[in-house]
């Protein structure tokens, strides 16, 4: 059977996408990346804004539309949210919510009647469009950010134990995978079932893989103990931090029923710095938040550019049904919204210069993870920072040392030139 794996929105909805590749591979089946050509589908989608469901239903349709005979699943938060719709509109074959996940291989055997292959393949390298994996390490959250639907469709927190981990990271070594990150909805919480920490599990995985490079994923300012900075001390654990602030003024927080405060934000990333050299720390911010007044707005903009992150992701607000917030009074007008998120951006291109240009001139190892147009090979730096490397015959998934020569003013990136022809 040749089956189709499509993702939307987060990196745990790709970790968790690898999860199932493996399972259908194992179990003999083909992956293909033509939907045309598969006969099944598989969506697992996003609910984290309004548009991010507009893109849920708008992929739906365009799935059952352009190869109507394939069986279409769709599992994900917008599916846990309106399984109804998905049924009725859609004409989707099986819905599988957040909560099913974990079976969702084996009830598309039970429930569409596929035939599974008498024998089980041995497992074979996946085709990938990038050179690192995402490890899948827990789901759900026990907090309730009032504007956050994705605690809602996620569910209770709930952690795979480190012989799991382990066991898919080093299945995923012997594919050749070099570097891995590790995502979930709340991985601070990691382990908060298992009476474990999630630097326990990062020291775990130095010392029962050979994974060469980790990256961790967007993590809440909370609940990193000083053991979290010892974790660092290792190489293979990446200098980057997506540590999501959402708004830099703490009577809007209080709003969000966010857990952390500007001090003690600010003394965090203070502290990162001082224990991780050269480390890149880069955020959310939600824009227009209902009752943000103008001065709210100033002293968040002040407080983002004091912090100097090295990258922003800016949402502007969506209310999202079934929220606290979606109830608050006095929402912001989008031409406000819209202002204000040009003013961001604006200060975001500025800070990401501004750290851009202080990696001039270091030496460091970058992954090569593929070709652009222009026959130049990229990839990213250990803090992740984009690069390019200029007219070198190199190969995919090789760890190579670079020295960073120069901006790339084109993509927001850097230029880097190979200092050692040995590959590591």
């Amino acid at each position: 059977m040749k089956v189709n794996l499509n993702s939307l929105g987060c990196r745990l909805n790709e970790a968790e996408l690898e999860t199932w590749s493996q399972q259908l591979n194992k179990a003999g089946h083909q992956i293909t990346p033509d939907h045309l050509a598969a006969d099944l589908v598989i969506l697992n989608s996003c609910a984290v804004t309004a548009e991010a469901v507009k893109k849920s239903r708008k992929k739906c349709r365009r799935l059952k539309r352009e190869n109507p005979q394939a069986k279409l699943v769709v599992s994900g938060c917008y599916a846990t949210l309106n399984s109804d719709e998905l049924s009725t509109k859609f004409g989707v074959d099986l819905v599988i919510p957040n909560g099913q996940k974990d079976q969702l291989i084996q009830q598309i055997f039970q429930q569409l009647e596929f035939k599974e292959p008498a024998i089980n393949n041995p497992i074979q390298p996946l085709k990938r469009s990038r050179q690192r994996a995402f490890i899948k390490i827990q789901d759900g959250c026990r907090y309730r950010c009032s504007y956050c639907i994705v605690t809602i469709a996620r569910g209770e927190e709930k952690s795979r134990t480190p012989q799991q981990i382990i066991a898919e990271i080093n299945l995923l070594v012997a594919q050749g995978i070099q570097e891995a990150v590790l995502t979930g909805v709340h991985l601070g919480g990691y382990g908060s079932d298992l009476d474990i920490r999630l630097s326990e599990l990062i020291q775990t995985i130095f010392a029962k893989t050979t994974l060469k490079r980790l990256r961790i994923g967007s993590i809440e300012p909370w609940e990193m103990d000083n053991t979290f900075w010892d974790c660092f001390k290792n190489p293979r654990l990446m200098p980057h931090l997506h540590l999501p602030l959402q708004s830099g003024t703490d009577s809007v927080l209080k709003r969000m029923s966010r857990r952390c405060r500007t001090a003690d934000f600010y003394q965090l990333i203070q502290q990162a710095r001082q224990n991780v050299p050269n480390i890149s720390i880069t955020t959310d911010i939600i824009v227009g938040f209902p009752n943000e007044s103008a001065s709210e707005w100033q002293q968040s903009f002040d407080f983002i550019e004091k912090c100097q992150f090295s990258d922003i992701h800016i949402f502007a607000y969506s209310a999202r049904e079934g929220t606290k917030a979606a109830t608050l009074a006095n929402p912001i007008s989008r031409e406000i919204k819209k202002q204000r998120s040009e003013l961001l951006h604006q200060l975001n291109s500025k800070l990401k210069q501004t750290f851009l240009a202080q990696q001039i001139g270091k030496n460091i190892t970058v992954l090569i993870e593929q070709k652009n147009k222009k026959g130049y090979w990229q990839g990213y730096t250990p803090n992740y920072s984009p690069i390019e490397i200029d007219n070198i015959k190199l190969t995919k998934n090789q760890l190579i040392n670079i020295e960073i020569e120069a901006l790339n003013q084109t993509n927001n990136g850097l230029i880097g030139i190979v200092t050692l022809e040995s590959i590591l």
